[in-house]
């Protein structure tokens, strides 16, 4: 048994590993370099915190793409009910909303960290701050301790490594953890930003900046191929192109960018509708506005942000007569509706990401225990493995699940 274990990184992952370590009687001491814990969980679920998903766990591991099958056993043994019983019992009771997702009924994110923060000090837990980790200690391929950047030695049977990915670097998730791990001998797959926003080429994204779009369908492309497709909300900014459905493709683009493709966006602003029934629409729009110069006609079938664009991208001079368009013209307004392109030139930078895709490779960790294949002793819990999830809360309960896997298993090493 592992008297003493050292925890780096006091995010979400890390205070439930610090918390289960503690409840199974080690002796744990918590180093955080922020002067706070839990700074980037208390601004997820647009600081409501969305702490959990209510769906079965088939589904919460289909909604993480990034090697969600290597945490089914961990996922198993602290599930979403475990999450949210947790919260219930220690003064946070939990709602859920569309989609399943879990949030305090308070709607403060602050609530669920004070919890785990409260719970950790009633355990006993030693928290330091303000404390940067610059080595993790190993004789022999096994775990003796920490070193911190002021010099100070922390003794350790274990260390459970849970410092984040390199997102959102101001809450403290900087990286450090993939160089911690890299120096005892651990791969760590290419870090690239996930559920993040995408800048697009097209000038006309600017003009249209602040646009919100519902029940629209995206399409990915690379080189001319499908990649990808979903259906939902978009949102328009100055660079390009963010909101729900842009974020979820967005891991998908990073890595394609990545591999040197050439990615474009498809947007079918008229999903429900079949060429044909499009076709329809538009014939009698322009029977009702047949005198109307063709930019003053589209207002009943786009926001006015997207005339202008819409018409650019069909060749069509917005002050035509309505009453001159032609019907391959017309067919060719239709085309574009359900097909309007926009070319990704890059993502915006990791550090804007919610969260990061790569870090330790996985096929280096135990499943079950977290616990590293190649340094007896080091545990991993949260981010700073290549595990990522899409929003939802499958992030937070990823690093729960992980975060009380490690803090169990830990305990016992010898």
């Amino acid at each position: 048994m592992s008297d003493k274990i050292v925890v780096i990184g006091g995010g979400p992952a890390g205070m439930m590993a610090a918390m289960k370590a503690a409840e199974n009687g080690a002796e744990v001491t918590l180093l955080e370099k922020m002067s706070r814990l839990g700074r980037k969980m208390l601004i997820t679920g647009k600081g409501r915190c969305n702490i959990t998903n209510a769906s079965e766990i088939p589904e919460i591991i289909k909604n993480i793409p990034g090697n969600g099958k290597f945490l089914h056993s961990c996922i198993k043994a602290y599930d979403n009910e475990d999450v949210q019983l947790f919260f219930n019992d220690n003064g946070v009771p939990t709602k859920v909303e569309r989609g399943m997702r879990v949030f305090p009924v308070s709607d403060k994110a602050a609530d669920p960290v004070d919890a785990l923060i409260l719970k950790l000090q009633e355990l006993g837990v030693r928290i330091i701050t303000d404390t940067r980790v610059t080595a993790i200690k190993a004789e022999d391929n096994k775990i003796t301790g920490v070193k911190a950047a002021d010099g100070t030695i922390y003794p350790a049977g274990a260390v459970i490594l849970a410092t984040g990915g390199a997102s959102y670097p101001g809450t403290g998730s900087s990286g450090d953890g993939y160089k911690l791990s890299e120096v005892l001998g651990h791969t760590i797959i290419k870090p690239l930003p996930a559920l993040v926003p995408l800048e697009t080429e097209e000038e006309w994204v600017k003009e249209a900046q602040g646009l919100s779009l519902r029940n629209v369908e995206v399409t990915l492309w690379a080189d001319g191929e499908k990649a990808g497709q979903q259906f939902g909300e978009m949102l328009f900014t100055h660079f390009g192109v963010t909101g729900p459905i842009i974020l979820t493709l967005s891991r998908q683009v990073a890595k394609l960018l990545d591999e040197g493709n050439f990615v474009e966006l498809s947007i079918n602003l008229k999903p429900a509708l079949t060429p044909e029934q499009l076709d329809a629409r538009i014939l009698r729009d322009f029977e009702k506005y047949q005198r109307k110069e063709l930019k003053n006609a589209m207002h009943d079938l786009l926001p006015g942000k997207l005339i202008a664009p819409v018409l650019d991208s069909a060749y069509l001079e917005p002050d035509r007569m309505v009453n001159t368009i032609t019907k391959e013209e017309r067919k060719r307004l239709a085309e574009t509706l359900q097909n309007l392109m926009l070319t990704v030139t890059k993502t915006r930078p990791i550090a804007e990401a919610i969260v990061t895709a790569g870090g330790v490779c996985v096929k280096e960790i135990n499943p079950k225990t977290m616990e590293s294949k190649i340094v007896k002793g080091l545990y991993f819990a949260g981010e700073v493995a290549d595990v990522d999830a899409y929003t939802g809360g499958y992030n937070l309960q990823a690093a729960f699940s992980m975060g009380a896997a490690a803090g169990n298993w830990a305990v016992w090493n010898d």
